[in-house]
C-alpha cells in the first residue's frame, strides 16, 4: 500500500499531529493512508509502575493511528474523525525498546470508520490488539 503523502503532510501542517499526549508520549508515524498507518513509540516514559508498559499507554497508541486513517479517510468528503469507541486486550508485557502499531481499516464509510490495531514489540511480538471506531461529523466551517 502506498503512503497517503499529500493527505499526512496536511495533517502535518494543521499542527494536528504537533504537541498534545502523542507528542509527549514521543509517538513517530511512519506510514499513513486510508488503508494503512503504521506508527512506534518508546516504552520508556510509557510504564506503569512495575516497569512495564502502560496499557492505557497502548491505547493512545491504538487510537492516534486510528484516528489518523479516520481523517484521512474523513478529508475526502469534508468531514473530520473523532474516536466513539475503544477496546483493547493486552497480550504480553513490554519493558524497552519500542512498541510498534499497524492499524487497517474494517469498515470505511461517511459516518462511522472502524480500524484494528495490531500492536508488536521490537522482536515482534504481539503486546495488545485494539479496534477503534470513529464517528465522521461535518468538518466545523
Amino acid at each position: 500500500m502506498t503512503t497517503d503523502a499529500e493527505g499526512l503532510r496536511e495533517l502535518m501542517d494543521s499542527g494536528a499531529l504537533s504537541g498534545g499526549l502523542g507528542q509527549s508520549m514521543g509517538i513517530e508515524i511512519t506510514e499513513a493512508s486510508a488503508e494503512r498507518v503504521v506508527g512506534r513509540m518508546p516504552v520508556e516514559g510509557n510504564r506503569q509502575p512495575f516497569g512495564l508498559l502502560h496499557g492505557g499507554a497502548s491505547c493512545v497508541l491504538a487510537e492516534s493511528l486510528g484516528s489518523i486513517g479516520s481523517t484521512i479517510h474523513a478529508q475526502g468528503f469534508g468531514r473530520v474523525a473523532v474516536g466513539i469507541e475503544i477496546n483493547a486486550t493486552h497480550h504480553r508485557s513490554a519493558t524497552d525498546g519500542h512498541v510498534t502499531g499497524v492499524a487497517t481499516p474494517v469498515h470505511l464509510g461517511r459516518t462511522l470508520a472502524t480500524w484494528d490495531i495490531t500492536i508488536t514489540d521490537d522482536r515482534g511480538r504481539k503486546v495488545c490488539t485494539s479496534r477503534l471506531t470513529c464517528m465522521l461529523r461535518d468538518a466545523p466551517q
